[in-house]
Parts: structure tokens; sequence; C-alpha cells
């Protein structure tokens, strides 16, 4: 199974949102998450399965990246994305899935499911829209669209 974690682009402020809750992508985050999408596809990432965060940040993220990979599914917020949320539950959801599964949700989220799914008591945190790949428990590649690079990891 490939797990791919992507934390949600760059969003308004809180102030202009009205609450956090309601936050939605600034012009930059839609930016950065559209350089992702094509630097997944670049990596030829073919999803099975795109999950989010209901929060609208997470869910424009997911859309976005549906949208790059031409990915004809449905994409499926889950509350165990949200950013409190325990990461055994989201870990239970996402691993009763098959295939490749993208993954979009919040700081502390998704790094705290990152470090769950690797068995690691703690992960590095995620900048916005940023995508870790984990493959059978093990990191494989990490992108940071702001500074256009894809870097991958030496496994043992």
């Amino acid at each position: 199974m490939r797990i791919y974690l992507v934390r949600h682009g760059d969003a308004v402020p809180e102030e202009e949102a009205g609450s956090d809750r309601d936050r939605w992508l600034s012009d930059k985050g839609r930016e950065h998450v559209r350089v992702l999408g094509r630097l997944l596809r670049e990596n030829n990432v073919e999803p099975d399965t795109i999950l989010t965060s209901p929060l609208p940040r997470a869910v424009q993220t997911g859309e976005l990246i549906a949208q790059a990979l031409d990915y004809l599914g449905i994409v499926t917020s889950l509350r165990s994305l949200e950013p409190s949320a325990h990461p055994r539950v989201a870990a239970n959801e996402i691993m009763g899935r098959s295939g490749s599964v993208i993954v979009v949700s919040h700081e502390p989220a998704i790094s705290s499911l990152g470090a769950f799914l690797m068995g690691r008591p703690a992960f590095p945190q995620f900048r916005t829209a940023q995508c870790c790949a984990i493959e059978d428990g093990k990191p494989t590649f990490s992108i940071r669209p702001d500074l256009n690079v894809v870097q991958a990891f030496l496994l043992d």
C-alpha cells in the first residue's frame, strides 16, 4: 500500500474567514497545490482513493490534486482527518482502503499520522502543500512545491 500524506495548501487568515474551521485556500495556496499536483503527476502517482479532512482548505487541496491527476473517483472527507483527531482512528480508516491513497489533513494531525503509520514516536512537521509518500511503512519521497523539489529517501 502506498500512502501519500499531504498538508493542505496555504489558507486565508482566520480573521478573513471568520473562524479557523472556515478558512479556504489563499491564491498562494492554490498555486502551491497546483505545483504539487504537477509534481505528483510527474512522479507517476495514480491514486485509487483521495481522502481529506472536511475543512474547506483540505477539501480544496484534495480537489485540486484530483484535477491535476485526472482522478475520476470521489474525493471523500473524513472527520478522523480533522486537526485534533487521533491518528489511530485515521490510520484504521486509511488501512481499510487498498492500493494508492492520498490523505489531505492539517498540522499537527498529519505529522502525528505519519509517525503512527511508521511506528515512530515523532515525524517532522509538514509545510503547507507538502507531501510525503510512505510505502510499506517507510518514507520513499517528499515533495515541497514551495521549493519545487522532490526529495527521494534512501531506504536500507
